[in-house]
């Protein structure tokens, strides 16, 4: 059998259509329960999984970012677990700021003043467990859409289901609001 030109070129075409939705990055449908354990089996729910099998303290655990693309990253998850999928504003203010105040911890004690944090939107996140991605900032990842905040107590909560991403700025912050994979801010 013979494929035309134009046959050939649109199956590849339609393969990558019909795979689309299996590499999309979206858990805002995620129905991950810790008290069902049935719900956990999916691919999204890893991270949930992960601090389920970990001691229940410290309140914030950190492991690295398993992805091969992103050998220098790590990722902070919280003990926390509300609503699926899981979001900061869903945690106290007390649970937020201790959550930012050990990520900052641990971004400092990897990358010194060159850190970056960044949690991605629900709509570009991969895993429904709430997580910080600590890694490297990148030398040109700093734009003009920031807002300057003292610490971590003062970190804006992301609207619903939104992401941004933050790095030291002398003794304060620079916080970028309204970015859905602020992880792209961060070498890899």
């Amino acid at each position: 059998m013979r494929l035309s030109g134009s046959s050939v070129l649109r199956t590849p075409a339609i393969f990558a259509v019909l795979l689309l939705p299996l590499s999309r990055a979206d858990v805002r449908t995620c129905a991950c329960d810790i008290a069902r354990p049935e719900t956990m089996a999916a691919r999204e729910c890893s991270l949930c999984r992960e601090v389920e099998a970990m001691p229940p303290e410290p309140q914030t655990v950190f492991v690295r970012d398993t992805n091969p693309n992103k050998p220098n990253r790590w990722l902070a998850l919280p003990r926390f677990h509300g609503k699926s999928p899981q979001q900061l504003l869903d945690m106290t203010p007390e649970q937020r700021c201790a959550y930012w105040s050990a990520a900052i911890a641990k971004g400092r004690e990897v990358w010194g003043d060159r850190w970056g944090l960044a949690i991605n939107s629900l709509e570009k996140r991969t895993q429904c467990h709430a997580h910080i991605h600590i890694g490297k900032l990148r030398e040109d990842a700093e734009n003009d859409r920031f807002v300057v905040v003292d610490g971590p107590a003062d970190i804006p909560v992301p609207r619903d289901g939104d992401g941004l991403w933050l790095h030291p700025a002398g003794n304060r912050l620079h916080v970028h609001t309204e970015e859905p994979a602020g992880e792209l801010k961060l070498q890899r």
